[in-house]
């Protein structure tokens, strides 16, 4: 993966129109960029290739799914058993995402429910996975900064 040294400005130009626009054509990026088609099109699949450009998934809002608590489930693991605890997790729908972390725990499991009972029942499902040997659920009670990437782009404009 590119370092942010590797970025020109015409890089970070585009990753912001990018974000302004996510669903932007090429077409469209280089008509706001004023960058020709075909540089968008090369930096976009250089920029994808390198695993920069991520899945459109994370625009859908739980909430609008019937998911409207989220939890954190701090999880202590086996460490042998670390990737299979992590596939299995990947087996759950209402695992949004599984981080490993540094520290006490093992994992920080962002999970969703319907509800508190629901919230239980994912919750005892993680601590069923084989190799979990705990695990602690904090609920969040509301977000209060929303997933954003813009401030890290100005930043390197900046630079």
């Amino acid at each position: 993966m590119p370092s942010p040294d590797q970025f020109d400005a015409t890089d970070i130009r585009l990753l912001a129109t990018l974000v302004e626009r996510p669903r932007a054509t090429a077409v469209v990026l280089a008509e706001m960029t004023g960058l020709s088609r075909n540089t968008v099109q090369s930096r976009l699949t250089r920029l994808d290739e390198h695993g920069l450009l991520e899945s459109f998934e994370r625009r859908i809002s739980p909430k609008a799914l019937g998911y409207p608590l989220t939890a954190f489930v701090r999880t202590t693991v086996t460490q042998n058993r670390l990737d299979k605890v992590a596939a299995a997790l990947a087996e759950t729908p209402e695992v949004l995402q599984v981080q490993g972390i540094s520290g006490r725990d093992d994992l920080h499991v962002h999970v969703v429910a319907v509800d508190a009972d629901d919230l239980y029942r994912i919750a005892g499902r993680i601590l069923a996975v084989p190799g979990v040997e705990r695990t602690e659920s904090a609920l969040a009670m509301r977000e209060l900064v929303d997933y954003r990437i813009t401030p890290l782009l100005r930043r390197g404009e900046d630079r």
